[in-house]
């Protein structure tokens, strides 16, 4: 029984909002079970709850026949289960094997026992069949080795249960066959292991059965060998018709206003080129670390080149900069409004106006007389609910500060916006006067790239869509061509564009 996890009509609710609603499934022991589900379907809800770190609103949770209550993460671990976030938590200046024993070290007397430390953790990576130096530096390490101490620093514990979030989101080929193959050896242990991950070919290599969540309900369990790409994404979707969009006007091809070409960045994206024309909102698709905002942030001016060329407002730009991009015309809503596209503690008022003070200086002098027809008309067209404009931009909702970073920047009268995940964390309501707001800037002239991991807004919002998938561009397609299983699909193991 070592390793059997049963969740019983669990269920999880945040303000009224329900993240898990009675999920009942038991994961057998000593196999590896993928969990599958897309943005929303309640997968990271019921990780949290086995983890310990939520606990559930209803429902029981069973650890090796017996009930649990995991009121901290340590509970859980405590019980035998072990999580390997996507995120490492190893400390880049220490030893290998200071990381693996890291708030554990052997002491000899009131001293480490550096001998026993190098000598345990040796024997660890050993068992492991791993090839590294528990002397050397973890910074020294690939990326691929160091998710795999990682692994071995969990199964020091000698856990009963591991859990992989995303395992594999930022390794080369090479890395993720070594990572497969210890987790191989973990099954042959009888270690039961929680896989997540949005590759849908990984599933055939690695697991043995895939559970799949929708809206917060369990939908089913497979065994892999009776599972089909097609049914997985079946299971994940449901019976999903073509999405549609208000109707807009055809967009001309002959002319475009940016232009990329080759544009690469070590470990970041490679041979990116495609064109943006006059009006389009054009989409940009993939999975976490697909490299969709390393992308556009290059061309911004925000990341360095390694090569490839710009072509915008009818200039050549090799080396972009944000001033200069600014000044030809290209507007950045970023991914992390509250961080970099708000100052805080700033009011709505100059938050409006940031990137616009040089056009409304006069000499590098402005007044509030000044600026206030700029404030007023982002205001009134994008319909921010301000009770009073020096207020600080905190004070708003979500989904008004995002309209304030987007009127922020469309004081610069941009020719080309970039709209990074404009609608994430904001409500219905805020993330539909979002869309609107872009397609009557479309209309107006505006052209923009959309980047959200909600691939349905993709289908709604956009008139074409491009494919990232590690870095390179596999596919392009038509909103009104496309359903979502398929758009999903080519995220995942899309043809080579």
């Amino acid at each position: 029984m070592r390793g059997a996890i049963e969740f019983r009509d669990v269920t999880k609710t945040y303000d009224g909002t329900v993240a898990l609603q009675q999920f009942s499934h038991a994961f057998s022991p000593g196999r590896v079970h993928a969990l599958m589900g897309r943005n929303g379907s309640g997968k990271s809800t019921a990780i949290k709850i086995l983890a310990g770190a939520v606990q559930p609103t209803l429902g029981t949770l069973s650890v090796n026949g017996a009930e649990v209550q995991f009121a901290t993460p340590s509970e859980a671990f405590a019980a035998g289960i072990v999580t390997v976030h996507q995120e490492l938590s190893l400390v880049p200046s220490l030893s290998v094997g200071e990381n693996i024993y890291l708030g554990r070290l052997p002491k000899r007397g009131r001293f480490v026992d550096w001998q026993r430390l190098h000598r345990d953790a040796a024997t660890m990576l050993h068992e492991m069949e791993l090839d590294i130096d528990p002397r050397g530096l973890v910074s020294a390490l690939s990326l691929g080795q160091q998710q795999m101490v990682e692994i071995v620093k969990a199964m020091s514990f000698s856990p009963g249960v591991l859990i992989l979030d995303e395992p594999t989101s930022a390794l080369a080929a090479r890395e993720v066959a070594h990572l497969f193959a210890l987790v191989r050896r973990l099954r042959a242990r009888g270690v039961t292991i929680i896989y997540i991950t949005h590759r849908m070919n990984e599933l055939f290599e690695i697991a043995d059965t895939c559970t799949v969540l929708r809206d917060g309900r369990y939908v089913g369990s497979i065994e892999m060998a009776d599972a089909t790409p097609e049914s997985i994404v079946g299971m994940m979707f449901g019976d999903i018709a073509k999405s549609a969009r208000p109707a807009r006007r055809t967009i001309s091809r002959t002319d475009p206003v940016l232009r990329v070409e080759g544009l690469t960045r070590a470990a970041a994206f490679a041979d990116v080129s495609f064109e943006l024309y006059r009006g389009e909102v054009l989409g940009m698709a993939g999975l976490l670390g697909a490299g969709r905002t390393e992308v556009l942030r290059a061309i911004f001016g925000a990341d360095p080149l390694d090569s490839g060329t710009i072509h915008f407002a009818g200039q050549t730009v090799t080396h972009p900069d944000p001033r200069q991009m600014k000044r030809l015309g290209l507007g950045y809503t970023p991914e992390n409004r509250k961080e970099v596209g708000l100052v805080q503690i700033a009011s709505i008022h100059d938050n409006l106006i940031l990137a616009s003070l040089d056009r409304i200086a006069n000499r590098g002098f402005t007044s509030r007389r000044r600026e206030y027809p700029f404030i007023s008309r982002q205001i009134g067209n994008l319909g921010i609910k301000v009770a009073d404009p020096d207020l600080p931009v905190s004070t708003l909702s979500g989904g008004n500060q995002q309209k304030v970073v987007i009127g922020n920047w469309l004081n610069t009268a941009p020719k080309v916006m970039f709209f990074d995940e404009p609608s994430r964390g904001v409500d219905i309501q805020a993330k539909q006067q979002i869309f609107e707001i872009m397609w009557r800037q479309a209309e107006a002239g505006l052209s923009a790239i959309f980047v959200s991991s909600e691939l349905e807004e993709l289908l709604d919002v956009c008139d074409r869509i491009l494919v990232l998938r590690h870095g390179r561009l596999v596919a392009e397609v038509m909103p009104a061509e496309t359903n979502l299983a398929q758009l999903y699909r080519l995220c995942m193991e899309g043809p080579t564009r």
